[in-house]
């Protein structure tokens, strides 16, 4: 298999600590897909990671790019990260990469979208992919209002489609979840839901899929890692198995 070009899941946090008049700050660099990446390791699946902030820069702007790589993953990134270029900053026209995605796929290509803060439409809407190309070819719909759901009861994922065979060899019940995205599935035969979880305002897809075009696309709808993604699905024996089934079921090896 060619590699999965990762896009997202690495954080700068500053804080400030203050003791009377003396303030002092410190950085940190976090990547919050470690677990994903070990995970497919173990499937010797290789993967190409592009920090958010290295998105402007290096996020393909071609067709013959893009084709280097078996799916493209786009966790806790928002839409700007990847419409954003170096041109447009100078007023100049440039390449949609929105856009991009969205003929790749359509083409033959894979896309997953993972959750987090800065997915789907994001916590405070700030990911804004309602609307986008990328949305076009996703097999949900994003919400036009902030979509995060926190849950530090727990989300139980169900499966909806046991014969799929993304969820073949999993063990259920899965793990809880803490947290995903709120969004809606498309109401066409091309989509399926595999889980969802079920809260107050009733059953909101976790996992689901499409055929688009010729190509493939997969929803996510809670985190790769920490922390919507609890310690025991991480921990859980299943986790490498989802993870690596997603990406084959994407590259059509599965």
């Amino acid at each position: 298999m060619k590699p999965v070009l990762l896009a997202g899941e690495t954080f700068h946090v500053t804080s400030l600590a203050a003791k009377g008049y003396e303030v002092g700050a410190s950085s940190r660099y976090i990547n919050g897909a470690l677990r994903f990446i070990e995970a497919l390791a173990t499937r010797n699946i290789d993967v190409v990671q592009i920090g958010g902030d290295r998105c402007e820069a290096e996020f393909p702007r071609t067709m013959e790019a893009l084709s280097q790589y078996s799916a493209v993953v786009l966790s806790d990134v928002g839409a700007l990260s990847l419409l954003y270029t170096s041109e447009t900053r100078l007023g100049q026209r440039s390449v949609n990469r929105l856009e991009l995605l969205r003929q790749w796929v359509e083409a033959g290509g894979a896309l997953m979208m993972a959750g987090g803060y800065t997915s789907f439409q994001g916590m405070d809407g700030s990911a804004m992919f309602r609307g986008t190309a990328v949305e076009e070819c996703l097999p949900v719909l994003c919400l036009p209002t902030p979509d995060g759901v926190e849950a530090p009861e727990g989300l139980d994922p169900v499966a909806t489609d046991l014969d799929h065979p993304i969820l073949d060899g999993i063990s259920h019940p899965m793990p809880y979840i803490l947290g995903m995205n709120r969004v809606r599935l498309r109401a066409e035969p091309a989509t399926t839901e595999l889980l969802h979880c079920a809260d107050r305002s009733g059953n909101l897809p976790l996992l689901a899929v499409r055929d688009y075009g010729v190509g493939r696309s997969l929803a996510w709808m809670t985190d790769i890692g920490p922390h919507w993604l609890s310690h025991d699905f991480m921990q859980w024996s299943g986790y490498n198995t989802l993870m690596v089934n997603m990406i084959r079921w994407l590259a059509r090896e599965i």
